[in-house]
């Protein structure tokens, strides 16, 4: 099986759309098409489809809800396997919580305080999956996905399936053992502790203003841009090489907060990458700190 052979034939029941425009699976609204965009409803389908890809010699991309991704203007030639339809979430006992990968954090969260559970309140205004944000060991206001991991499960390439501790997923500053190993994750259990309901919701209503205060939710982005270099803060140093507004055609250093690229007016990835590019070099330049991207590149 190639690229160029229907899925149609081999998975009938599977859910796909061919030539299906990237711009409208990733929070930055940029990307062309994928050659085929694969969407399995649980995990016995994402598994067959991992076995076949693997026979066939082919390495799909794994997509979550597509907030920490840049695609290609020329798009994807190759299979996107979208955990979208894995969006099972149950509870548990003393304070368990198991997420499908495609389950927003934003729901996840919001369950959790519900439920009158602690420990995930920092994770409601983050616009990423269950699997991406583990991924990648998501966080904000000094809160990590990290802390709340109990268990993970992922599929290896072949298909078979694995269940591993928080310590065998490896979790560091926005990384994880399934940054090295291409692992499909499939489901998170999260530990929490018990809370009061109302000191949560309070929390998460704080977050979430400070968040409109200070970022830039009226625009696309794919979040922060750049990871936090050692002993720096990346919007700091871009503010300080006096960064903020930079455009090149449709995609900007956010105004109002330099740690942002964000999509102004129907940038393409090209643009984006521009002023990635461009950023990097003058922060480089006047303060000798290299900024790493932590938007991953689709091409």
């Amino acid at each position: 099986m190639s690229g160029n052979v229907s899925w149609r034939e081999v998975m009938p029941e599977l859910e796909l759309l061919e030539r299906e425009p990237l711009r409208a699976h990733t929070t930055f609204r940029v990307g062309g098409p994928a050659r085929w965009f694969l969407r399995p409803k649980d995990e016995a389908e994402a598994a067959e489809i991992l076995r076949r890809c693997h026979e066939a010699g082919i390495k799909p991309f794994f997509l979550g809800n597509g907030s920490n991704v840049l695609a290609a203007d020329d798009g994807f030639d190759g299979v996107v396997v979208s955990t979208a339809g894995l969006d099972n979430l149950t509870l548990g006992e003393n304070g368990a919580i198991v997420a499908g990968s495609g389950v927003s954090l934003a729901r996840l969260a919001n369950v959790a305080a519900q439920n009158a559970l602690t420990g995930l309140e920092f994770a409601q205004g983050i616009p990423g999956s269950v699997g991406g944000g583990t991924r990648m060991n998501a966080g904000a206001y000094g809160g990590e996905l990290s802390g709340a991991v109990r268990w993970v499960e992922a599929l290896a390439e072949t298909g078979e399936k694995r269940r591993l501790s928080r310590e065998e997923c490896r979790f560091s500053y926005r990384h994880s053992l399934f940054c090295e190993e291409h692992l499909l994750v499939t489901a998170v259990c999260f530990g929490l502790e018990p809370g009061d309901r109302e000191e949560i919701q309070a929390v998460m209503a704080e977050l979430a203003r400070r968040r409109r205060e200070k970022q830039p939710l009226e625009y696309p982005s794919a979040g922060s841009t750049f990871k936090r270099p050692e002993g720096h803060f990346a919007a700091a140093l871009i503010d300080q090489c006096a960064l903020k507004g930079l455009r090149i055609g449709g995609a900007q250093v956010s105004e109002k907060h330099a740690g942002f690229v964000v999509n102004v007016d129907n940038a393409t990835a090209a643009d984006v990458l521009a002023v990635m590019d461009e950023v990097r070099r003058r922060v480089a330049a006047q303060t000798g700190v290299t900024l790493e991207p932590e938007v991953e590149i689709l091409d």
